[in-house]
């Protein structure tokens, strides 16, 4: 294990931030990498150096190899953190910070690549003896192969591409024609999207809830978890909001999953922090999904609710330090709800709106977080997620949550570009959400797109008044029936 001083961010926006904030309360000096695009972002100014390392696009900057170890090796950062997204789970760039002498902030190169690969991750948590939504034993390389197990777990069924995420490389298949024109679709999709054209076949979980376990270990043989965070509010596979705990935790079902997650953690000697995602069904058995080899997007509502820095834990693993803490006392002390605010126009079926901003306001008091990257006088670049902040309460009971999360989104002001802060506030005001009654397909339904002739719907305003208003477009949907969602991918 390296010693170092300095670490370099090889990401941009709130996590970059969030990660510079981290290593000066550990008195570690930071470099920002950057592209054209973000030449006025804030993870600029706020670290101790910078470097550019290319044009806007990703591919020639924020995935760019060479470019970002050329930044480390300058500046003699000793050190990187990848964040979550760009190369936070490339296998390929963890080897090469390790052979170039580079602490790579995360797992083993090992790790991320056995993990990676969902049939790979199926297996070896089924050897570790972790649930296992059933399925095919690894890949199914034909419509033949994969109509034999279809036929042995029963219709309905979902392809999946191994090397995928987000919701590409996916077909659920309800009888064998539909299998047949499904593989080769998805296969196809899978190819274009991963260079990887292989799949994968699960039976369908009907109305599941998409719980991830966090987890935490050290290099000395330390396996901890952090309880679960429910992310079943979902759009097209990406998650929305998120909350801990889930409105359908028990303590007995808490302390298996965790215990699952700590036993597939072991089986891949694990280091640093991740999450194993589960599907939960409504008979409240769970399934292993996959694992996020990195600090995920929704990571601070856990830290409000159990009192932690994940960052800062995930930055003394790397440093080698043991980590300390009783399992038994590691509970949720409070409940804790995030919303992602995205620049995207919901009456345009969630259409990205990149642009500059012309004011904001952000809300506070007790139990407010709020963790973003842009001011007023921003310009929101065309080549990035759509995400722009984070919005993070905690109080007592999920229903305090809810009720600050809503006044806290009516006090959160972003001018300039259409954002996704009214939509959230209408989600929280629903009452099968309020009532805790969703699952991964909630959205679909409570939110379906009408005929354009008859759209027309009662929300509330963002002064709390009741106002007419078109009705929310519909996010596409991979559904069995109307009632019916099923086993999703969604980051």
């Amino acid at each position: 294990m390296l010693l170092f001083d300095k670490v370099l961010i090889a990401n941009r926006g709130e996590i970059a931030l969030r990660v510079i904030r981290a290593c000066r309360e550990l008195d570690l000096k930071t470099v920002a990498v950057y592209s054209e695009a973000d030449r006025d972002a804030l993870h600029v100014r706020f670290a101790d150096e910078d470097v550019c390392i290319g044009a806007p696009p990703a591919k020639e900057s924020y995935l760019d190899f060479k470019r970002i170890i050329a930044a480390a090796e300058v500046t003699n950062a000793g050190a990187i953190h990848p964040g979550y997204g760009f190369l936070a789970e490339n296998a390929d760039f963890a080897e090469v910070c390790e052979s170039c002498g580079i602490t790579f902030i995360g797992p083993t190169p090992d790790s991320i690549r056995r993990m990676g690969d969902k049939a790979v991750a199926k297996e070896t948590m089924r050897k570790a003896g972790v649930p296992c939504i059933p399925g095919s034993e690894g890949i199914v390389k034909t419509f033949e192969e994969a109509a034999v197990v279809a036929s042995e777990v029963g219709y309905p069924v979902i392809l999946k591409a191994v090397a995928g995420g987000g919701g590409k490389g996916m077909r659920v298949c309800r009888d064998k024609a539909e299998l047949e024109r499904g593989f080769h679709l998805a296969s196809t999709e899978a190819g274009n999207a991963f260079s990887n054209p292989d799949l994968y076949l699960e039976k369908v979980i009907v109305n599941p809830h998409h719980v991830e376990i966090q987890i935490l270990c050290d290099t000395h043989g330390n396996r901890y978890h952090f309880g679960e965070r429910d992310c079943s509010i979902q759009r097209r596979h990406q998650k929305l909001i998120e909350e801990t705990p889930s409105p359908i935790m028990t303590p007995d079902l808490r302390r298996r999953m965790g215990a699952a997650a700590i036993q597939g953690a072991a089986e891949v000697d694990y280091r640093g922090v991740g999450t194993i995602e589960f599907l939960v069904d409504n008979d409240l058995n769970f399934y292993f999904m996959e694992m996020n080899t990195r600090i995920q997007v929704e990571h601070p509502i856990t830290e409000e609710a159990y009192e932690v820095d994940l960052i800062k834990d995930q930055i003394r693993v790397a440093m080698g330090e043991k980590i300390e803490y009783d399992q038994a006392k590691i509970v949720p002390k409070w409940a804790a709800m995030e919303c992602r605010i995205n620049a995207e126009d919901v009456a345009k079926d969630f259409r990205p709106t990149p642009g500059t901003i012309t004011a904001i306001h952000t809300p506070g008091g007790p139990g407010v977080r709020i963790d973003k990257a842009v001011y007023a006088g921003y310009t929101i670049p065309p080549y990035y997620d759509s995400m722009i902040a984070k919005m993070i309460v905690r109080a007592r009971t999920r229903e305090e949550v809810i009720k600050k999360m809503y006044h806290c989104l009516g006090e959160f002001i972003i001018e300039g570009i259409p954002t996704t802060i009214d939509f959230h506030r209408e989600v929280l005001m629903h009452p099968d959400f309020i009532a805790g009654k969703f699952d991964t397909g909630f959205l679909e339904r409570a939110f379906k797109k009408e005929p354009a002739s008859e759209k027309k719907s009662v929300t509330l305003n963002r002064s709390g008044e009741t106002a007419s208003e078109e009705g929310s477009a519909e996010p596409e949907a991979v559904a069995v029936s109307e009632t019916e969602t099923v086993n999703k991918q969604a980051e």
